[in-house]
């Protein structure tokens, strides 16, 4: 038997590597078939063709690692169902499906949304369902016996998936920022699984397959990025921190404090879309962080600053009580109040001056 720690650091190096050598494979497809995000608009912000699908590197990666885990008898510890992992990754590879053929052809926003919705609705069919939260006031409350209808709580699990999905897909718009809180947010659900379930379970491992092969993908994606996450990419990321955040106890406040600026981010644009009547998938430069670059910071900058409160907000989430973790994500929705009106107020003494 493989210790803990030996076993941690196999499953961790084992997806950086594999993402790193299908990382590279994928840049060199993706050229020859011309598979590339040209900045053909003004919302591109990088200056020369870029080559996409790099969700693909990332997803390979740990699929192969769960097989070889798989093989190994190594997620059998009962915690989570071994059918369940099976349509987990099932419903990532029909976001790579939808991610390529959006990446090669372009596709509608309400025809990608399909992706995400049918990812969703196989790991629900697989059993998936957040079936139950932590009280503040200790304890457990269980959503099933919470409503009269049984659908509520499957409802409320295929609404935090396509959540956590599109919170990433839109966060995609500088290099290196999603695949960063993607890999902060892994890390984050790994260690809460040490805290809550068994030492060396399933998903502890399966939380450091994905953040390893995060951060192999993640050294062709740093500024200057050399492939892009491309659709798939940017919802597998979302969709898979959905779906640990679920099996490693349902974490959702765990989470949430990660993801929370973005998550914040995604409802205000979402909200002043509306308001203008638009789509809430309709591009501009309203997110965070474009106006943080138009604010004068470096993207490098930018993803340092967002990975930097991710991190500090997880580490609250891994040791403080759900009481804090509360108290914490209203501290997150003040950060964003604040962090909002100066750039609003740097934004327009800039304009101002020009």
């Amino acid at each position: 038997m493989i210790p803990n720690i030996q076993k941690f650091v196999l499953v961790f190096a084992l997806a950086f590597v594999l993402a790193w050598v299908f990382s590279k494979i994928v840049i060199y497809l993706a050229h020859k078939f011309n598979i590339l995000d040209h900045p053909s608009s003004d919302r591109k912000i990088h200056r020369q063709a870029t080559p996409l699908l790099g969700g693909l590197a990332i997803y390979v990666a740990f699929l192969i690692t769960v097989l070889i885990l798989w093989q190994g008898n190594l997620l059998v510890d009962g915690r989570v169902d071994i059918s369940l992992i099976g349509w987990f990754l099932l419903g990532g590879f029909i976001l790579m499906l939808n991610g390529y053929l959006d990446d090669k052809y372009s596709l509608a926003p309400y025809i990608t949304i399909l992706g995400p919705i049918l990812a969703s609705l196989v790991v629900i069919w697989g059993g998936l369902k957040i079936a139950y939260i932590t009280n503040p006031d200790g304890g457990i409350l269980y959503l099933d016996n919470m409503f009269i209808w049984d659908f509520i709580p499957i409802l409320i699990t295929f609404l935090w998936l396509m959540g956590i999905t599109y919170t990433t897909k839109l966060l995609d718009g500088i290099d290196g920022l999603t695949s960063s809180i993607g890999l902060i947010a892994s890390l984050v659900i790994f260690a809460v699984s040490l805290l809550w379930d068994v030492d060396g379970s399933s998903t502890s491992l399966l939380s450091l397959a994905m953040a390893g092969a995060i951060l192999g993908f993640l050294i062709f994606n740093w500024h200057p990025a050399k492939i892009f996450l491309g659709e798939g990419g940017s919802t597998l990321i979302g969709f898979s921190l959905g779906v640990l955040s679920i099996i490693s106890g349902s974490k959702i406040a765990t989470a949430l404090l990660v993801m929370g600026l973005p998550v914040l981010d995604i409802f205000w644009v979402i909200i002043r879309r509306a308001k203008q009547g638009k789509a809430f998938w309709s591009g501009d430069q309203e997110h965070l962080h474009f106006r943080m670059l138009r604010s004068g910071f470096s993207q490098k900058q930018i993803v340092l600053f967002l990975s930097l409160v991710s991190l500090s907000f997880g580490v609250v989430s891994i040791f403080f009580t759900t009481k804090i973790k509360i108290t914490a994500l209203i501290i997150v929705v003040v950060l964003m109040i604040m962090l909002s009106t100066w750039l609003n107020y740097r934004l327009k003494e800039s304009n101002e001056e020009t």
